[in-house]
């Protein structure tokens, strides 16, 4: 039993070990590393999904060792939940220590003192109480503690307290990132202008959300995009974005408040305690697709996802409620604010609208919408498709400009560009920890500041009387490097009578 109680004593010293704490920091970081490196379930199972798929083999061993979903493994929790441990029983011995220190007087004087480095020995003639003079001057700066024969004084708790705020801000970041990731939820919406969204699980384009989470901490509000405007350099460059919306969410009373406000990249507005950052915009054309019996199947506004800096949109038209008997239609193309075409490739040459243009391919078949699985709503899946091509077997592109109506070929109806609209992506996000997160990184920063910058040191001072001379012993210590420990004991000295060079040793 001995033996057992000995090998648990040794292995919390080792676990509570500053190095070990280091080392699980590093080992923390390391661990992270694999969320960055492969898509994660919780935030895009698609992405997940589409990995398993093209790596037969690798994606099967990855997703049982959970790479898939890191921050919530076994591994990742285990070196978490140790380094969590390791601080607490680091600082706690420390925070008791201090606490001794704080309550406890200066240490008695060594008994010999020109052992030190930082040394003065000085002999004065005068008989006034020197002692009470020292202290005097070393009050307000020092803890002074006086004996019959001298006195002692130190200063720099402040450096251990920093220290300690230090680690305890590291512990408070630990637990208040761990709430977040339970408590947090977080997803992104395409509003296209005129349309709204709520705050409600069916409006969100992608969502996560921690463990703790549920349907119920979604915060009632909503809000309009009445207007998105945009700016651009002559050469391309964005010079301003800018989301006109209504707000809509309950007041103190209960009541539904309404109120305009304008969100820009930098600036988010807060709703129900959730916080709406403009991410992202782009064109909507406006589409209205007739089947090939005349009746309209589609008619809507159609997000197309910019590129790259010039606004070349993809984007995906599903139109699967096509009369009875007919195939579904599906149009996967580009949309270009500037159309231009550089060897035979199609793409934006500015992201003003200067000459927009719509070029889409033609598929037709089942596009898999009921068959019960999770399809990205951006993204066209041609596995039951099939291409509409010319008499030559080329694939055909329809090309529309705003106004503009093009037949389908194959006799599958007609498509018409009726219009152009903006949207803006938002992102939505409640986190209730950021407060704390941001408190815990300041106070570890300023702790961390403090016990750099603060020294910690002890002085000592001790009379006596030979020959009628008063002699005066003073020496400095300092825990660490301390550039300016000799310069502390000059000024304590300072205002003493000047010492015969004879008898002064330095």
């Amino acid at each position: 039993m001995s033996e057992v109680v000995s090998w648990f004593r040794w292995s919390w010293r080792q676990l509570t070990s500053m190095r070990v704490a280091i080392f699980l920091l590093l080992a923390l970081a390391l661990a992270a590393m694999p969320g960055s490196l492969v898509p994660q379930r919780a935030q895009n199972p698609e992405k997940v999904a589409e990995f398993l798929e093209t790596y037969p083999r690798l994606g099967p061993v990855l997703d049982t060792l959970g790479f898939f979903n890191v921050y919530s493994s076994v591994w990742f929790s285990a070196i978490y939940l140790l380094l969590f441990i390791s601080l607490i029983g680091c600082i706690l011995p420390r925070t008791r220590e201090l606490y001794r220190s704080l309550t406890s007087p200066p240490v008695r004087i060594p008994s010999r003192l020109s052992r030190f480095e930082s040394y003065r020995r000085i002999e004065v003639s005068e008989s006034d109480d020197v002692i009470a003079g020292l202290a005097k001057r070393l009050k307000g700066r020092y803890r002074v503690k006086r004996f019959d024969d001298g006195l002692s004084a130190e200063r720099g708790h402040l450096k251990e307290i920093g220290n300690l705020l230090f680690h305890y801000a590291l512990v408070g970041i630990l637990v208040s990132f761990a709430w977040g990731q339970l408590a947090t939820y977080r997803g992104q919406a395409i509003v296209i202008e005129g349309r709204g969204f709520a705050n409600a699980l069916v409006d969100y384009d992608s969502f996560e959300s921690g463990a703790w989470f549920s349907e119920s901490d979604l915060r009632p509000f909503s809000f309009t995009l009445d207007a998105f405007a945009s700016s651009f350099a002559p050469s391309g460059r964005p010079e301003s974005f800018r989301a006109d919306v209504t707000v809509r969410e309950p007041d103190a009373s209960g009541a539904m408040a309404e109120r305009r406000e304008v969100i820009t990249p930098n600036h988010p507005i807060e709703a129900g305690d959730t916080a709406i950052t403009l991410s992202g915009n782009g064109f909507a054309p406006i589409i209205r697709v007739t089947d090939a019996e005349g009746k309209v199947a589609f008619d809507g506004p159609v997000p197309f996802i910019p590129q790259d800096a010039a606004y070349t949109s993809r984007g995906v038209i599903k139109v699967p409620d096509v009369s009875k008997g007919l195939d579904q239609i599906g149009f996967s193309g580009i949309f270009m604010p500037a159309a231009g075409q550089s060897d035979g490739t199609w793409a934006s040459a500015h992201p003003s609208l200067i000459q927009p243009l719509l070029v889409l391919d033609v598929w037709h078949g089942n596009l898999g919408l009921d068959e019960g699985i999770p399809r990205n709503a951006y993204e066209l899946h041609t596995d039951e498709l099939t291409q509409v091509s010319d008499d030559t077997g080329t694939p055909y592109a329809i090309q529309l400009a705003p106004g503009q109506t093009a037949e389908i070929p194959g006799g599958l109806g007609t498509i018409e560009f009726r219009d152009l609209t903006r949207f803006g992506s938002f992102d939505v996000r409640h986190d209730p920890s950021l407060m704390w997160l941001l408190i815990s990184t300041v106070s570890a920063i300023g702790g961390l500041c403090i016990s750099l910058f603060v020294p910690r040191r002890r002085l000592w001072v001790r009379t006596s009387t030979l020959a009628g001379t008063t002699v005066i012993e003073a020496a400095a210590l300092s825990r660490g490097d301390d550039a300016g420990l000799d310069g502390e004991l000059d000024w304590l000295l300072a205002e003493l009578p000047a010492p015969d060079p004879r008898h002064e040793e330095n």
